[in-house]
């Protein structure tokens, strides 16, 4: 796949083609043309007429729209991106105007006199360390150096005094604006063929739907007799009677040779049939497995449920405060509905335990699931229910507040009282010195 690359620029523009061996720059009347200064219109052509199945080699044209001029009237430079998707349609993806923005020229100011004796004596002050370095050379050639040095320290001088003033440079600023692009493509074929292509295309579409459809059904029947005859060694061998598995297994057998051999390019409806045939025999093996997976799990949790009721009603009837607040009448239908979901699980249980696995089974799933569900519903309402607040009665809070201290007097004691009570508290001196009893 080759990349074709355009180039406008100010004065004129250039067309390449980029190909593996390198760029190769077209010459034919598109190329080496100046640049427009106005809305212009490429046109793309096949590079090979001869391999093309029609006879004109063109692609679409694309008008770039909006180009102007500069501000002082030369050409504007475009940049136009032209692409190759990875299906092969070519298209330019985008066209952009670069503006160019000059700053005015200013002049730098002259050189003075003091400027150029200040550079002289700044180079003579770097000068000097070399000088030092090399004192112990013989007098005349310090003095050859000293002159030489001095010839050049004034040519040097003259030179910068003799030259102009230099201007500075206009600073160049640039900007890009998007062009729009109107495109019109060159049809090859008449509107009525390109509909009838394009129905020709919504027809295999269709077919390959069908298609795949048809092998997934095909697919469905194999994967199911390579699952079923594994299984019935392995986790359904329980499940399912001798005789059963026997000719189960012959007929998975048959099924996968017909697929190889008559069944090999059938109708979708063909396989989707075999695979119901099929699940007929093998289904009530499935179910009675999965049922004897879930069944003990449910038990469990239906026990566990019946426990929990049987404990409330236990600790109502010990009258303990945490269920005293529940009614009577409503624990009355708590007990009952507990005794009997205990009395339908210990029955089934019983029943199931005495079934065969190669039967199906006398609960199910469902059934037990819908137990739970009816017990929960009758007394976790009842037996959650909150307990009510105690207010205490509205005469006691009115005595309380008039027998109740006035203006802080009952809550400290006067100082009479403080004082008695100091009094009482302190002994006397007639306590302290009691006389001495002398008892024969």
């Amino acid at each position: 796949m080759s990349v074709v690359g355009i180039d406008l620029g100010f004065q004129s523009c250039y067309v390449a083609v980029a190909r593996a061996g390198g760029i190769e720059t077209i010459a034919n009347e598109y190329s080496d043309r100046c640049t427009p200064k106005e809305p212009f219109t490429l046109e793309a052509y096949y590079s090979s007429p001869q391999e093309l199945p029609y006879p004109d080699p063109a692609i679409a044209q694309f008008s770039v729209q909006k180009v102007t001029p500069q501000s002082d009237g030369t050409s504007s430079k475009v940049k136009v991106k032209v692409r190759v998707n990875v299906h092969g349609i070519f298209s330019v993806s985008s066209a952009s105007l670069v503006e160019v923005h000059k700053s005015e020229e200013n002049e730098e100011p002259m050189e003075t006199d003091q400027n150029a004796k200040e550079e002289e004596k700044m180079q003579v002050d770097q000068e000097e360390p070399h000088v030092e370095e090399q004192q112990q050379q013989t007098p005349a050639e310090n003095k050859t150096e000293a002159e030489e040095m001095e010839t050049s320290q004034a040519g040097s001088k003259d030179k910068k005094m003799d030259q102009p003033p230099q201007a500075k440079k206009a600073k160049v600023k640039t900007s890009t604006v998007d062009l729009p692009i109107e495109n019109q493509l060159l049809w090859q074929i008449d509107r009525e063929m390109l509909n009838l292509y394009i129905e020709n295309e919504g027809k295999m579409i269709m077919q390959d739907k069908l298609e795949k459809e048809r092998n997934d059904a095909k697919n469905a029947v194999e994967e199911y007799v390579y699952e079923m005859r594994d299984k019935l060694g392995g986790e359904y061998e329980k499940f399912v009677s001798e005789d059963d598995r026997n000719s189960f297994t012959l007929k998975l057998e048959d099924t996968e040779n017909w697929l190889y051999e008559d069944g090999e390019d059938q109708p979708k409806q063909v396989y989707v049939d075999k695979l119901a045939e099929l699940k007929n025999l093998g289904q009530p093996i499935k179910m009675r497995f999965q049922e004897s997976e879930e069944r003990p799990k449910l038990f469990e949790e239906l026990g566990k449920q019946i426990q929990q009721y049987m404990k409330v009603i236990s600790s109502f009837k010990n009258k303990e405060d945490q269920y005293d607040h529940l009614d009577a009448a409503d624990m009355m239908k708590v007990e009952k509905s507990t005794n009997e979901a205990m009395e339908w699980m210990n029955n089934k249980l019983n029943l199931q335990n005495k079934q065969s696995l190669t039967m199906d089974p006398v609960v199910k799933t469902k059934e037990i699931e819908a137990k739970i569900k009816e017990l929960t519903s009758i007394c976790n309402p009842i037996i959650s229910k909150p307990k009510p607040k105690v207010e205490p009665p509205k005469e006691e809070q009115k005595n309380a507040e008039q027998n109740g201290p006035v203006d802080g007097q009952g809550d400290s004691p006067g100082p009479q009282a403080a004082e008695q009570g100091t009094d009482s508290a302190v002994p006397s001196d007639s306590d302290k010195k009691l006389p001495e009893m002398d008892i024969d």
